[in-house]
């Protein structure tokens, strides 16, 4: 068995290049995108990735959430996929479909009529997703399963700022004495000086 230490990259081309970290040289383009690429998200053990886009398709499914509003999605560590994304309505919504059958959700979640587009980060070893968008002013978190419902609301973290973006930090930086499973931060305003 041969181990390659990849990337990809996208841009403004509508181009997926995978790259081979070590020689500097492509393994694969994609050109299948009509349109801009929203995000890219591995499965946890890097075999797969999928792709959502401006096109409204979540490539090997056509518009997994029915509005016309961005969505994204997200490889789960069973090797399910979390999208979030808007009805025909523009309600907010969270997805969970199985790859090999995109015919029915394993899940399908409406949240609330707000206009920001949802994102999601995604902690494999908790199974807990942290939603966000950008001029919310709360972080909600979601726990998915392989029990009904398999997506379970747990609580949100509520600010006086809406969100204007947020990171995450890597595990190495949460304090476990205290039980943080999760550190994130969000961009500061600038006081103009």
């Amino acid at each position: 068995m041969v181990s390659i230490q990849c990337d990809f990259v996208s841009g403004g081309d509508n181009l997926i290049i995978i790259w081979n970290v070590g020689t500097g040289e492509p393994l694969m383009t994609m050109d299948d995108h009509l349109d801009l690429i929203y995000n890219i998200s591995w499965t946890y053990n890097g075999s797969l990735f999928c792709t959502t886009c401006k096109d409204l398709r979540l490539r090997e499914r056509l518009s997994p959430h029915e509005g016309i509003r961005p969505m994204r999605a997200i490889f789960t560590r069973e090797g399910n996929i979390f999208t979030t994304g808007f009805t025909r309505m523009s309600q907010r919504e969270l997805g969970l479909w199985d790859p090999t059958n995109f015919e029915e959700p394993i899940a399908l979640l409406e949240l609330d009529t707000s206009n920001g587009v949802l994102l999601a980060f995604y902690d494999p070893d908790t199974s807990i997703v942290f939603l966000s968008g950008k001029g919310d002013s709360s972080i909600r978190y979601f726990e998915i399963t392989e029990e009904r419902p398999y997506v379970h609301y747990i609580s949100k973290f509520s600010s006086k700022e809406p969100q204007r973006g947020m990171g995450f930090m890597p595990k190495r930086g949460v304090d476990v004495s205290k039980c943080e499973i999760a550190r994130h931060s969000r961009p500061r305003a600038s006081s103009g000086t």
